[in-house]
């Protein structure tokens, strides 16, 4: 997309979508500075605590969902780092627990032949993949967060 193409874009945001860009933005950097500098067991601990659910019906939640994770994936192009799945399924993964909506976050591996083993993360709200889902079936789902409740 050029530059002038861009603007007008984003010219054309109501305010309301510019300030989920903006939560996008900052879950990202922080997704990324937790990444970098948290320990792995205390970030993936955290990763459980929810904000108690609002009550709201399954169609706000499902617009909500899908509204949250347009941002954090419009969002993530434009920041001044590289950010890969596991920024954006933690950035959003965490901005849909504050909205109340359950999710899982899930962490899969593949071995590939010409790179060896692969990681990858993807967020799922109820049956519905919402970011990473297009490479999830690729990789064996090693863990989510929170844990899955056993059978």
């Amino acid at each position: 997309m050029s530059p002038l193409a861009f603007t007008k874009r984003l010219s054309r945001l109501r305010w309301r979508e510019w300030l989920i860009l903006s939560e996008a933005s900052a879950m990202l950097a922080l997704a990324s500075l937790a990444i970098s500098f948290v320990p792995f067991r205390t970030l993936v601990g955290a990763l459980g605590a929810a904000h108690p659910h609002a009550g709201g019906d399954a169609s706000s939640d499902a617009r909500r969902a899908d509204e949250a994770s347009w941002a954090v994936r419009a969002a993530a192009p434009f920041l001044p780092w590289r950010t890969v799945c596991f920024q954006k399924g933690l950035a959003l993964h965490v901005m849909l627990r504050r909205r109340g909506i359950r999710s899982l976050l899930h962490y899969g591996v593949a071995q590939r032949e010409e790179t060896g083993l692969a990681a990858h993360v993807w967020v799922s709200a109820g049956e519905r993949v919402l970011i990473g889902g297009r490479e999830a079936p690729e990789f064996a789902c090693l863990a989510t967060y929170p844990a899955a409740p056993q059978i």
